[in-house]
């Protein structure tokens, strides 16, 4: 039966404010159930509410205070978007997100929970994939370069001000420019260390100059940052992001699900490292325009941490990504606790809103709910009251219609996900990691030839050249003492054996000897390999050891 068609036979029952809601939710083509309206007080099983699929490309946000049910919200469109063919992403920060890969548990709850809302429910689990930045946890590692990830984004998990951020772009375009490829952190380091040294410092000085305050703070920050474990997710194999597009045989999405729980305490750089894949597929996509059906919806969760602290330059790569990566086809949903906690550029940008309740204990979360609800259509709903009233998987809702325009806002009971709610034991996660084709191709790290391997490389001989310079130098100098020595001891020999007259002549003969032209070109030679052999052999120095 057709949502039109439901909502024609709903409207002989429906109160007037509800049937005029429910027609706004009227789709002809694919569309994701999300669950039934919800009046009164009561529920309207016949009045369902869904989002079509087309527009899953306009981004959404999906809130509400913590234990609201915002993450069963997560699993129910993601299963629902793999059913449709589409590819999903997830995040998973707490670690119960894994369960989607497995058949719910019936149960009274969930029964009745689809009774309420008219949904037909079976247990089913979905096909997924699991990441974890570097291996840290479990899942197939997934790692970036340095290069791909590039001076913003990496600056803002180093936390550095303006003018640093700015003097590590100048680092990269100086590694780019000498084909020093950045890698892993231990390459950024060398490069950096290779500016200020003597031999490095001229590098720069055409276009700007590196202070040692600068590289310094660049070093102890890369450092500290090494220090929490990132180490593992700078280096190789890079991760092509073009593996979260997939499909299973069976033509359903793949879900793939980054296990961030062994990281959940570093914030800043899992945020930002889910920024880094937004911002390649970006890169690497085409311009499609729209379509049925998006190819990839990414969930941000705890999406206030992406913005926290974030620089200027940092912002508007994020806003510039949002508004322009849906003409590629991708879709975005950000997850957080409220709509304030996504800066106004790209909470713009959001056309599909599912808001869970929230709390009013303090004058700031008053504060918070009247600006809530002032994002929203006008609406025959009093919402500072109704979100402070909604149950757990309770949610206002509106979304864009197949048209583009936004639907009426609606109250609404969500539907219980078909997947187990909750973590997938560690064993069976542990053997689907393993057993993944893309297994064998990133579990093993490599490290080859890069920006460190060939900084040490060219010191290494530049030391070498160095070692052999003073070499010379000292043989040289100790081949010209030899000369001296010989000289005098030739005098004193003659002094001694035919008294002064003859010591007179001998230092004559002597003088004659050193001013001769052979004797010249004979010190010339001194310094050179031919000339130490032959003095050496006329004066009776000791070879040198090698």
């Amino acid at each position: 039966m057709s949502d039109s068609e439901n909502t024609a036979e709903s409207a002989g029952v429906l109160p007037e404010p509800a049937r005029e809601i429910a027609a706004g939710y009227a789709v002809s083509g694919p569309a994701l159930g999300l669950g039934a309206l919800l009046w009164d007080g009561i529920c309207l099983p016949d009045a369902q509410i869904r989002i079509p699929l087309a527009m899953l490309n306009r981004h959404g946000l999906v809130a509400g205070a913590t234990g609201t049910g915002k993450t069963k919200t997560l699993q129910l469109i993601a299963e629902q978007l793999s059913a449709g063919g589409v590819p999903v992403f997830l995040a998973d920060i707490k670690g119960d997100v894994s369960g989607i890969a497995a058949p719910g548990a019936p149960g009274d709850r969930v029964a009745e929970r689809a009774g309420q809302v008219g949904q037909v429910w079976e247990a089913e689990g979905f096909p997924c994939e699991f990441y974890a930045l570097g291996g840290i946890g479990p899942g197939i590692p997934l790692r970036a370069t340095v290069t791909s990830f590039g001076p913003v984004l990496l600056s803002k998990v180093l936390e550095l001000n303006q003018t640093q951020e700015q003097s590590l772009g100048l680092i990269f375009h100086y590694a780019d420019s000498k084909g020093l490829e950045l890698i892993d952190l231990k390459d950024l380091r060398a490069v950096v260390a290779f500016l200020v040294s003597d031999t490095g410092k001229a590098e720069l000085k055409g276009i700007g100059g590196l202070s040692t305050a600068t590289a310094g703070v660049i070093l102890r920050s890369v450092t500290a940052f090494e220090q929490q474990g990132a180490g593992d997710f700078f280096g190789e194999p890079e991760f092509d992001t073009a593996e979260l597009l997939r499909r299973a045989p069976d033509g359903r999405g793949l879900v793939s699900v980054l296990e961030l729980a062994a990281v959940q305490d570093k914030p800043r750089l899992f945020s930002t490292f889910l920024m880094w894949l937004l911002a390649d597929l970006f890169h690497d996509l085409p311009e499609v325009g729209d379509l049925e059906k998006p190819k990839l919806v990414f969930f941000f969760d705890e999406a206030h941490l992406l913005f926290d602290g974030a620089s200027k330059a940092f912002l508007e790569s994020i806003t510039r990504t949002v508004r322009l990566i849906r003409s590629k086809g991708v879709g975005i949903f950000f997850v957080t606790q409220t709509p304030r906690d996504v800066p106004a550029e790209v909470l713009a940008q959001l056309g599909n809103r599912v808001q869970h309740a929230l709390r009013a204990f303090t004058p700031d979360d008053a504060k918070a709910l009247r600006s809530t609800a002032r994002t929203f259509p006008r609406s025959p709903y009093d919402l500072e009251e109704l979100l402070t009233r909604l149950g757990i998987g309770e949610a206002v809702i509106t979304v864009l219609s197949e048209n583009g325009a936004p639907t009426p806002v609606a109250a609404t009971r969500l539907r219980a996900p078909r997947s187990l709610m909750g973590p997938w034991p560690a064993a069976e996660l542990e053997a689907a990691v393993k057993g993944s084709s893309l297994y064998g191709r990133y579990a093993q790290a490599v490290d080859r030839e890069s920006a460190y391997e060939k900084l040490s490389a060219g010191q290494e001989a530049e030391a070498e050249a160095e070692a052999a310079k003073a070499a010379a130098r000292a043989a040289e100098a100790a081949d010209r003492a030899a000369v001296e020595e010989a000289v005098r001891g030739e005098g004193a020999r003659g002094a001694g054996k035919a008294g002064g007259a003859a010591a007179e002549e001998d230092a004559s003969l002597v003088e004659q000897v050193v001013a001769s032209g052979m004797f010249r070109s004979l010190a010339r030679s001194v310094g050179t390999q031919l000339g130490r052999e032959i003095s050496r052999s006329l004066f009776g120095t000791a070879r040198r050891r090698r």
